[in-house]
């Protein structure tokens, strides 16, 4: 298996090769298609700039937010910042909304949509979710979409979202998790760490460290066989910070 520093090249070298390579009719019609069997309505992926929307959730963690005017959201690897712009009109001028993304490329296309839509109360930052570019205590709500099981330190990463979270803060996320161990041999498929299976953890173990980390009542709205449906789950959850 990769140590962390050779995941993380990849994965940035991947998702880069995807925001060079999207955009135009056909791609954007199967992320349509893609992100309406994951929950999505034709609203909200009509809502959002089209070439935010590149297909690479796995579930609608907006949809379970109950965001609320004036909230401080922030997106866990924002990607091209689709879900962040279905959160922006629900905050609204008076709140804001912050997307963080380690690969430059997808950074760059999320600012352009941003710029397009006119999305005033969007910004996106460069930033690891292991280490995130925010301060204590900052953030009412945290969202996430297919991502955190791309990290090798997942535990770093919930207790990161337990930091920045305001007491009272919640997280509403969807991910993969696996329902049975995978042999060593997928374990270094670099297409299924992309691919959101071989970076994945047992759901035990996700929540448990979800639970380490402080996170209370912690709900799952929603599961469903993933990419590799023999081993993994997708899910879509919300845990609280007390």
């Amino acid at each position: 298996m990769q140590n962390s520093k050779q995941i993380k090249k990849i994965v940035k070298k991947s998702y880069a090769d995807i925001a060079k390579s999207s955009g135009g009719c056909c791609s954007n019609k199967k992320a349509q298609r893609q992100s309406g069997e994951m929950g999505y309505s034709e609203d909200e992926m009509n809502q959002a700039p089209p070439d935010s929307n590149l297909g690479l959730g796995c579930g609608n963690p907006v949809a379970i937010a109950s965001l609320k005017e004036g909230e401080i959201v922030l997106d866990l690897g924002s990607g091209a910042g689709f879900d962040a712009f279905l959160a922006s009109p629900k905050v609204g001028q008076a709140g804001k909304v912050i997307g963080v993304d380690m690969t430059d490329e997808m950074l760059e296309k999320a600012k352009e949509n941003a710029q397009k839509g006119g999305y005033a109360n969007v910004e996106f930052r460069k930033g690891d979710i292991e280490d995130l570019p925010l301060e204590n205590s900052s953030i009412d709500a945290i969202i996430s979409n297919c991502v955190i099981n791309l990290a090798p330190d997942k535990g770093k990463v919930f207790r990161e979202a337990y930091r920045v979270l305001k007491s009272g803060g919640r997280l509403m996320a969807s991910d993969v998790v696996l329902v049975k161990p995978l042999p060593e041999e997928l374990k270094k498929d670099e297409e299924l760490l992309v691919g959101c299976v071989s970076g994945a953890i047992l759901k035990q173990n996700y929540l448990e460290l979800l639970e380490e980390a402080g996170f209370t009542d912690i709900t799952i709205h929603k599961e469903a066989p993933a990419f590799l449906p023999d081993y993994g789950l997708s899910i879509t959850y919300s845990a609280f910070k007390q």
